[in-house]
């Protein structure tokens, strides 16, 4: 039996019309039957680097017996003109976080897929400590199983006081080796015992290495650490009130 985080997450790939523009990692997130997608905004939009998506695709197993099986689920990113996924902001700015509506409808009924819910949130946050270890679950440099489908894990641990802001961000820091790709992916720590259906609390949102204003290149890799966004951003992120997702329709 495949172990439930694996499939939490799924490749996100982007593209301008038939042009494939680049891969990062998303995960699902469900919340009063109404599923979702979550990943980072910058992989849906980031005018300074010119990257402006129309659609995205992710995969989603077919076959609980023969995880070989997928279909691509596409989406696109705008209706009417009006983007179709939800960002937040706090008083520091823009939060890196984006969460896309998916349509049921659109997705095989013999999908294996799994989600996190609120109840996956850590909400009391001084329970956990400094060093806790983690694990990021994604698709670094797109790379994964392509046989099955399924995402590869990092090792990470908590590297700044969780519960704290950092530098006033609504993120908090990890110690791990990531690569482009993992944008979007889940940080998760250890909840419950192994045969729990998804034991597995849901801490942030990776986004990226952490730049040093004024560092060196060479500092920058050194220093191995990342920002990753709180995930309780979700809550108010996949509110009730958001609109109803747009077209969507799946491939083989």
């Amino acid at each position: 039996m495949i172990e439930s985080l694996l499939l939490t997450t799924a490749r996100v790939s982007t593209f301008f019309g038939r042009q494939a523009l680049t891969v990062a990692s998303g995960f699902f997130f469900e919340r009063d039957e109404a599923l979702y997608l979550i990943t980072n905004r910058h992989v849906l939009v980031d005018r300074p680097t010119g990257h402006l998506p129309d659609r995205i695709e992710i995969e989603v197993h077919t076959d609980a017996s023969n995880l070989t099986q997928a279909a691509a689920l596409s989406v696109w990113l705008y209706h009417e003109g009006e983007a179709i996924w939800h960002q937040g902001s706090d008083s520091a700015g823009d939060i890196d976080v984006a969460a896309i509506r998916l349509d049921r409808d659109a997705i095989p009924a013999t999908d294996v897929l799994r989600a996190f819910t609120p109840a996956n949130l850590q909400l009391r946050l001084q329970e956990v400590q400094v060093g806790t270890p983690l694990l990021v679950v994604g698709f670094p440099l797109g790379f994964h199983d392509t046989l099955h489908h399924l995402p590869v894990v990092r090792q990470a641990v908590i590297a700044s006081s969780f519960g704290l802001r950092f530098q006033g961000q609504g993120y908090f820091l990890t110690d791990a080796r990531t690569h482009h790709g993992t944008s979007g992916a889940p940080v998760v720590m250890r909840d419950g015992p192994a045969d729990s259906a998804l034991p597995w609390k849901l801490l942030g949102v990776h986004s990226a290495r952490l730049d040093m204003v004024g560092g060196s290149q060479q500092a920058e890799e050194s220093l191995g650490l990342n920002c990753a966004w709180y995930a309780d951003v979700l809550l108010t992120l996949t509110d009730a009130r958001a609109p109803d997702a747009a077209s969507q329709e799946v491939g083989a």
